[in-house]
């Protein structure tokens, strides 16, 4: 099993706890993903403070061997090593997280989740898989709706094999991704032809011979329709003609609004995550920085998304996700103030608690006398 098919796998367990509600099923995996990091937020947010401690000194150092790079680097490395601190250990949760969004974009663009859940809705959602900008047809009307470079393919495990003597085998894979193959130009409006090799079948040898026709489930990656194609052999080819019409490009607000919901939640998120910073010392430089980041990754990032083709179901992931980050910032930071806290009051006992050494009385020798 493939990542992408356990992701689906692992989509579809999650939907059914909620009652087959695929949009449900994300916003667990979401708290699922979150949570399991949740030691990991708890580092990212710890080093960052550390960070902010550690600067003033960390800046006396750059400016002080700012001449010699190579010597600079070895006392910023001295430096980390006597506070025991990782200036990379905040990196990790994003490092983390990028393979799980690949993955969750890669299963919903998926013909298996297409042909299971594709259609799914959610709240205003319409569909789970759509884009901002996409065309949508009509699954198992008999005919695609298509453009001049759409993509073809069978979906995984859709594929019945029916054999000359009436015996049906359900579920046949097929040995290549690139199995179906498309004969000639697409033209929309004129029927598309498909031809699949019996040789990239799984299949014995004895039942190859045997092959004759096929039903098999096609969906097209653009307009993630699918349609359920039936094929008839000739020679040691299977052949199928499908009618199509030219696809119409639609404008999706539900997506429109997911990607606002994001921008927005990720901008809450930034604010957060500064307002939390205030009663530290942070270097003006720094300040700024950090201040015009809050502003322009939220805004680059909902830009991109907006020419990017992204799935509702991702958007929904990425925006349940900001909302778990602005609790998950107030909660651990709450922790971090109140482990200093307990630590500033230990320091304080311990200090309390020193002796202070009483002078004794030295007597001269003509007191002795």
């Amino acid at each position: 099993m493939d990542f992408i098919t356990l992701t689906i796998e692992i989509l579809k367990f999650l939907s059914n706890i909620a009652g087959g509600n695929f949009g449900v099923g994300i916003i667990l995996l979401t708290i699922i993903v979150r949570s399991a990091m949740w030691t990991l937020s708890y580092s990212q947010q710890k080093s960052m403070r550390e960070m902010q401690r550690f600067q003033p000194e960390m800046k006396r150092i750059q400016d002080r061997y700012k001449s010699d790079p190579q010597l600079m680097q070895q006392k910023m490395m001295e430096f980390y090593k006597k506070h025991n601190f990782n200036p990379m250990s905040g990196c990790l949760p994003l490092l983390i997280q990028m393979p799980i969004f690949i993955l969750l974009y890669s299963a919903l663009m998926n013909s298996q989740f297409i042909s299971l859940a594709g259609d799914s809705h959610f709240l205003f959602i319409n569909r789970l898989d759509a884009t901002l900008k996409g065309n949508t047809g009509v699954s198992n009307d008999g005919s695609f709706q298509v453009g001049r470079n759409d993509k073809f393919e069978i979906n995984k495990g859709k594929v019945k094999i029916t054999l000359l003597n009436g015996e049906e085998l359900e579920n046949v894979k097929t040995n290549s991704q690139k199995a179906l193959v498309v004969m000639g130009d697409i033209e929309p409006g004129e029927s598309i032809d498909f031809k699949i090799s019996l040789d990239d079948l799984d299949l014995k040898y004895s039942q190859l011979d045997k092959v004759k026709s096929a039903q098999v489930s096609i969906s097209d990656s653009s307009t993630r329709e699918i349609e359920q194609v039936e094929f008839i052999r000739e020679g040691n080819i299977l052949k199928a003609s499908v009618p199509t019409l030219a696809a119409k490009s639609s404008f999706n607000w539900d997506v429109f609004i997911l990607i606002a919901l994001f921008g927005v939640t990720m901008f809450g998120a930034q604010k957060v995550m500064t307002a939390t910073q205030k009663n530290q010392e942070i270097d003006p430089q720094q300040a700024a920085m950090q201040k015009m980041m809050g502003i322009t990754m939220p805004i680059m990032l909902t830009a991109t998304f907006v020419f990017f083709p992204i799935p509702a179901g991702v958007l929904l992931y990425l925006v349940v996700s900001n909302f778990f980050q602005v609790f998950q910032t107030v909660i651990i930071n709450k922790q971090l103030d109140k482990a200093e806290q307990n630590k500033k009051e230990e320091l304080n006992k311990d200090l309390d608690n020193v002796k202070k050494v009483e002078a004794k009385e030295v007597k001269t020798v003509d007191e002795e006398d």
